[in-house]
């Protein structure tokens, strides 16, 4: 007999905006110290896990070295950011800036969605678009001839009703004030249908998810003296999903 999969499996994790750079030039690299200019007004914070790649075929010797690493400062006036191997270790610096991008760019994105811990529920739906096809000039019969239709387009839609709390560090405060962040580059969802967990990390090929690029649309605050303070944040993939719906 088949299980019935139950809300209290699901979760949502959230990259938040603001924090896909990938569109870094030589120039935005130092050849001394660790400033690396990747743009004003981003969504960058302190701590955040972010990855460096480099292009193919760049000369890294002496220059920041690529891989995982934390933000250290994040100047969001000057667009100047530093990262450190360690979350609030030193700032990693360099002797040389990079080399040899020819026409491609290097990057520093926010390194995976993280789960999101004060989430009541979330929706998420796909429709498609109907195409009428019907040709004029149809024989004549006793009843009336039906329209003619083909599928169109596939569009999507979300929402996640999020609790408002005091603390205004955790990633729910964060996805609540990005409705407002103007660089939505970045932001992604990972909609967990049946996460499974093994040890402390969630066993991707057991669990049932959909990720999909976003942005964000509206923020719907909701207060009244009987329930937790919640906020309804709407979102639309801002291209395909990636459905994961069976295990492997």
């Amino acid at each position: 007999m088949a299980t019935v999969l139950s809300g209290t499996s699901g979760a949502l994790y959230y990259s938040p905006a603001g924090t896909s750079v990938t569109t870094l030039a030589t120039t935005a690299f130092p050849t001394s110290n660790g400033n690396i200019t990747v743009g004003a007004q981003l969504g960058f914070k302190v701590g955040d896990a972010v990855t460096l790649a480099y292009p193919a075929g760049a000369g890294l010797t002496n220059c920041i070295a690529a891989g995982n690493h934390f933000v250290k400062t994040y100047d969001a006036s000057t667009g100047v950011l530093t990262i450190s191997a360690t979350n609030g270790g030193a700032a990693l610096t360099a002797s040389a800036a990079p080399t040899s991008f020819g026409s491609n760019f290097a990057s520093i994105t926010f390194t995976a969605p993280q789960a999101v811990g004060s989430v009541r529920e979330w929706s998420f739906e796909i429709t498609r678009a109907e195409i009428d096809v019907t040709s004029i000039g149809q024989s004549v019969t006793q009843t009336a001839p039906f329209r003619t239709f083909i599928s169109g387009f596939a569009d999507g839609s979300g929402s996640a009703t999020v609790y408002s709390t005091d603390d205004d560090t955790l990633l729910s405060s964060r996805m609540i004030e990005d409705v407002i962040q103007r660089q939505q580059q970045g932001a992604k969802v990972k909609l967990y249908i049946d996460r499974q967990m093994s040890g402390a990390n969630v066993d991707e090929t057991a669990s049932r998810s959909i990720s999909a690029d976003i942005i964000l649309t509206s923020a719907s605050f909701t207060v009244n003296p009987d329930d937790g303070q919640s906020v309804e944040i709407a979102f639309r993939p801002s291209s395909a999903p990636t459905f994961d719906l069976s295990k492997t």
